[in-house]
């Protein structure tokens, strides 16, 4: 439920754009539930609408002609303080939104990224609604603490049992407490870096695309070298936004049936050379371990990011077990890391190094949060770890002692018969890959950036294909409209206005045959499969990896002959 039982969801909207306030009054169509808008512009209308109980939430404009959005922050902490009150506005910097939240803004949302306004709405009412529920539990108890001395006077004994059980309820209470806050932290920063993650892929495709281009044209070695060193910044930089991503659970993951104990034997001689020779392994792998259901690339760089951050806690020297274990789990989790109920594969990795104290342990899975010194450690690796196994349907446990050493254990989900014959079933043609691109294709290519554009155009211009661009999903279906003989969309995922889940559902309803290649670097699974993303030959990811965009253009194209070596120089775009 959105509103109120009885009636519309109430909104307070501070805005002087007409346009600004019709594009963000149609995108609140999206939540689905009747909507009701009261617009004000002066200080003194917002002033006298932001009353207690009149408005369900209140979206503000941060810059007016004659106010503010602070100002209005102010006022409605003042007289409405339940309210929840959320910026939306095009100049809105991540430090001054930053700083809003701490003054007591619920959320911001930039308007170029109005698509996100109707999950913020959501998430805030919820929220709010949280927060009237822990009044409401507090007060119950508040009531119950007042009879008790008339009971203590009446029944002694059967106070004593009474309060032991109020306190265990508060214990119970106090835990699950911690463990909302501690995932709502962790969601709040996963949104952050995979947001970052998203820009920082389209400012390495553009790099890393020109090195490549430039490679080709320099021949002497001092800039050969210089490029080489560019490309491998470039190339580390995309490893970090994978691990924002791996953290924020929006990689890509390719589940198969994985056995945890070949997986260990094959990594020791790996994880020996990176523990060094003082540190002895020890394995202890179980007879008859269920298969697990997970990435197998991902499994090995979790494994490898535990054993170096066990190797970190022996400073000189000291023990590293790993063991194997059909495991089933019938307790609820106390934080958010921890498994839910079931069977699982799991696999432990265990030091006997300094252990951790209770302030890290509470940290230990944030993005960039280290107890290394400076140059030494990212805080990325127990960030990537946490991401893959949540996205994975697992979970991990922590067990630490200050001084005698900590244990990871990792619960992965594991293979139940029904995938095992689901898995088998699958024949080679269902993986085949097309390696020949289309004679004489011609492709749309559809992204806002300018630069990653160009990179996307340049490399299919010369794998011998003519191109087609558009900035938006407007300009694509003008586009294909326009011509009839686009055999390929070539389609960015995040765009502003219609975004590429929205102008692929439009292809589909009017083009249906048309194939549609989606280019992103912002991996949400979720919503590539609600776009029609099926299968890993459906996505390139951002930055481009070498001959990955030529190859998955052709799997789209089919079995159409190869091109010459022509190149197509005149390009077209659509305006």
């Amino acid at each position: 439920m959105i509103g109120p039982a009885a009636g519309p969801l109430r909104i307070l909207h501070l805005e002087d754009s007409d346009l600004d306030a019709e594009l963000i009054e149609a995108e609140l169509e999206n939540l689905g539930h009747p909507v009701v808008i009261e617009r004000v512009i002066t200080r003194d209308e917002f002033a006298a609408a932001a009353v207690e109980g009149r408005h369900d939430i209140i979206l503000a404009d941060y810059v007016l002609p004659t106010f503010d959005g602070v100002s209005a922050l102010g006022i409605a902490r003042k007289q409405c303080p339940d309210t929840p009150f959320i910026f939306c506005s095009g100049t809105l910097g991540e430090e001054v939104a930053v700083e809003a939240i701490k003054n007591g803004a619920t959320d911001y949302v930039t308007k170029q990224r109005l698509d996100r306004m109707s999950r913020t709405i959501v998430r805030a009412l919820a929220e709010r609604r949280a927060r009237h529920d822990k009044r409401a539990a507090e007060a119950a108890l508040q009531t119950l603490n007042d009879t008790l001395e008339a009971r203590i006077l009446e029944r002694t004994r059967e106070l004593a049992v009474s309060n032991a059980a109020l306190e265990d309820q508060i214990v119970e209470r106090e835990r699950a407490e911690d463990a909302l806050r501690l995932s709502q932290r962790l969601e709040a920063v996963g949104q952050l870096t995979s947001g970052v993650a998203h820009d920082f892929n389209n400012l390495l495709t553009v790099i890393a695309g020109n090195i490549e281009f430039l490679e080709r044209a320099v021949t002497d070695e001092r800039s050969k070298r210089r490029l080489a060193m560019m490309r491998g910044a470039a190339a580390r930089g995309a490893n970090l936004t994978a691990q924002l991503l791996a953290f924020s659970r929006r990689q890509r993951l390719v589940p198969t049936p994985v056995s945890l104990n070949r997986t260990v034997v094959s990594m020791r001689d790996l994880l020996q050379s990176s523990i060094g020779g003082s540190i002895q392994i020890e394995t202890t792998l179980q007879d008859g371990l269920w298969p697990a259901l997970i990435d197998a690339t991902q499994i090995e760089l979790v494994i490898l990011n535990l054993a170096i951050n066990a190797r970190d806690a022996m400073a000189v020297g000291g023990r590293l077990a790993i063991e194997t274990a059909n495991v089933t789990i019938t307790g609820r989790p106390t934080r958010p890391e921890q498994p839910q109920p079931g069977d699982y594969v799991m696999i432990s990795v265990s030091d006997t190094g300094t252990g951790m104290p209770p302030e890290v342990l509470s940290r230990v899975f944030e993005p960039f949060f280290t107890t290394k010194e400076t140059g030494k450690g990212s805080g990325l690796g127990l960030a990537q770890v946490f991401g893959f196994i949540k996205q994975s349907g697992g979970g991990i446990r922590i067990d630490t002692v200050l001084g005698e050493g900590t244990s990871f254990k990792v619960y992965l989900p594991r293979v139940e018969e029904t995938e095992m014959e689901m898995c088998a079933e699958v024949t080679p043609a269902e993986n085949a890959t097309a390696h020949c691109p289309a004679s004489q294709a011609v492709i749309l290519v559809v992204d806002d950036d300018a630069g990653v554009r160009e990179v996307t155009v340049t490399r299919l211009s010369e794998a011998g294909y003519e191109l087609r661009e558009a900035t938006s999903g407007l300009q694509a279906l003008a586009a294909l409209e326009a011509d009839p003989h686009i055999d390929l969309v070539v389609l960015d995922f995040a765009m502003p206005g219609m975004n590429g889940a929205e102008v692929a559902a439009e292809i589909r309803k009017r083009w249906p045959t048309m194939p549609v290649l989606f280019v992103t670097g912002f991996a949400d699974t979720a919503a590539l499969a609600d776009a029609g993303a099926n299968g890993p030959d459906a996505i390139v990811l951002k930055p481009f990896r070498k001959g990955e965009l030529e190859q998955k253009v052709a799997t789209a194209l089919g079995g159409r002959t190869t091109p010459g070596l022509r190149l197509v120089s005149d390009r077209t775009k659509i305006v």
